[in-house]
């Protein structure tokens, strides 16, 4: 089971209540990133493109939990940059865990074997792995040799102490259909990982290489490709996912996107109008939500920088609202349980 019963009770709660309350746009994960700095240059990321100013700073403590109260979403995911660099971060973890909210704090592993007596394992807590792919493969992602090796035995270390472990995984177009295959096999069986997170590249425009990103149509074609022998029952992998959202990844259903579901906050702000688009920043939540003109985004909208874009940030919370609906709601259900894929 890759999504705990616990956490989903909980989102679906908190789902039910924005629908009672009449509300129509809400968040459902913060993407809080303390810090834009990393010991990796990964290709398809623009996050240390950031001026040498910006990447000295890090969030306090206080400052994110003020921004996780102000945006009050259950889940709270911690990208970067890398977060296990920030001096802080044990007493963010634990101040969130005491908030009661589902963390999946993303980590290229790097240092994670070396940090794991700083925290303690929770079901509130997951540890988010960034992985791309296979030795070879996921080592060229992130132009360094051995990462690969290091995050494997990072993630058992992990698991041996008892923390709960997810892998996050980048799709782009150079993927081999067989080998990412082989890779969920070595995620699901080698490792017995809690579930894995995949997602397609998306052209983030400080990005070093920009000519390895999906189109859309490609995007549909090559999930296809690769989920094929889970879709038919002959592999078993656990994603951390919505069934919905893989519907969606293979063309199985057709969703607009929810910038507003997955707001960033980090030491310049509120970014708008999403993770992924850098438009400058608001002071507060409630100024993101209320001065966006979420109109001109999203596929729908005709704005070129949203054509392409099929990734999990945008899309994953467009599932979960669909999920409650009556028809989608046993099948979400019984995939949690492991019931149904």
């Amino acid at each position: 089971m890759a999504v705990q019963l616990r956490q989903a009770i909980a989102v679906g709660s908190y789902l039910i209540r924005q629908r009672l309350q009449g509300k129509k746009r809400f968040p459902l994960v913060l993407m809080l990133e303390p810090l834009f700095r990393c010991n990796l240059a990964c290709t398809g990321c623009g996050k240390i493109q950031h001026p040498k100013d910006i990447l000295k700073r890090n969030l306090s403590p206080e400052d994110c939990f003020a921004a996780v109260e102000e945006c009050g979403a259950p889940v709270v995911s911690i990208p970067g940059g890398e977060p296990l660099l920030h001096p802080q971060i044990k007493e963010i973890v634990e101040g969130l865990v005491e908030r009661k909210k589902f963390i999946y704090l993303c980590t290229n592993a790097i240092l994670l074997e070396k940090y794991l007596d700083k925290f303690e394992p929770s079901p509130y807590l997951t540890f988010s792995v960034h992985l791309d792919g296979l030795r070879e493969h996921h080592d060229k992602c992130v132009d360094r040799d051995g990462v690969f090796d290091i995050a494997v035995k990072a993630i058992k270390a992990a698991k041996a102490k008892g923390f709960r472990v997810t892998t996050n995984t980048t799709v782009f177009d150079s993927a081999d259909p067989k080998e990412m295959q082989d890779f969920f096999d070595f995620i699901t069986d080698e490792l017995g990982t809690d579930g894995m997170m995949v997602s397609p590249g998306y052209s983030y425009e400080w990005a070093p290489d920009q000519d390895s990103f999906l189109k859309r149509e490609q995007t549909r074609a090559l999930f296809q490709k690769i989920l094929a022998p889970f879709k038919t029952g002959e592999r078993n992998w656990n994603f951390n996912h919505n069934p919905l959202f893989l519907d969606f990844l293979v063309g199985e259903k057709d969703y607009e996107c929810t910038p507003w579901g997955s707001p960033s906050y980090s030491v310049l702000g509120w970014q708008k109008p999403c993770y992924l688009l850098n438009e400058g920043h608001y002071e507060t939540f409630q100024e993101l939500m209320d001065s966006t003109d979420w109109d001109q985004y999203g596929q729908a909208s005709g704005n070129p920088k949203c054509a392409d874009c099929m990734v999990h940030c945008g899309y994953e919370p467009t599932a979960a609202v669909d999920a409650m609906q009556p028809e989608n709601m046993w099948r979400s259900l019984s995939t949690i349980l492991g019931l149904a894929r």
